[in-house]
């Protein structure tokens, strides 16, 4: 698969089922890189106060968003096309289950830096229990998205098992 088609504005019609899939777990791979980022970036933010650096944390922010808008919107093409091209409307269902959980573990982790920042400029105050709850909340969600990406593997390894009958009907061919 060329990273040709793949980047920019490049359209994903046309591919076949696997090439898509293949493209949603570099996507998914990027948003594991993206919150990476974002808690680097929250905690050097955090690590200022109480002379807080927000220029630099609002340019951050900027930059995480249009990174998790465009994989969002990638991943909804890849939807379409698996359900509209493809037939396989579970498959895409499965898919756009992680997409809404990934949307809402970015809002709790929102929420959870914002708790952190709280905690930080008034210790005193810290509701301990929000942050622990939603610490919690984010895992949950965690565990969600992983028995979906479990489920997403079960339910199109005939895509890639047909990928081995082929690789053995070639290397028939070739003796």
């Amino acid at each position: 698969m060329s990273e040709e088609i793949m980047d920019g504005n490049h359209s994903l019609e046309g591919l076949p089922a696997k090439d898509l899939l293949k493209r949603f777990h570099i996507l998914q791979g990027e948003r594991v890189e993206t919150y990476a980022l974002f808690e680097e970036g929250f905690q050097a933010y955090l690590n200022g106060a109480p002379n807080y650096n927000f220029p630099m944390y609002r340019q951050l922010v900027h930059e995480i968003t249009q990174t998790f808008t465009k994989i969002s919107q990638d991943i909804i093409l890849i939807t379409k096309q698996l359900e509209d091209d493809h037939s396989m409307t579970t498959i895409a269902k499965i898919v756009t289950g992680i997409q809404n959980n990934e949307k809402d573990k970015l809002e709790k982790t929102v929420k959870l830096q914002l708790a952190r920042q709280n905690a930080t400029d008034h210790p005193t105050d810290s509701n301990f229990k929000e942050e622990a709850d939603l610490k919690q909340s984010i895992k949950d969600v965690i565990c969600a998205i992983n028995e979906q990406m479990e489920e997403l593997k079960f339910e199109s390894e005939d895509l890639y098992s047909d990928e081995t009958e082929e690789d053995k009907d070639d290397e028939t061919a070739d003796r």
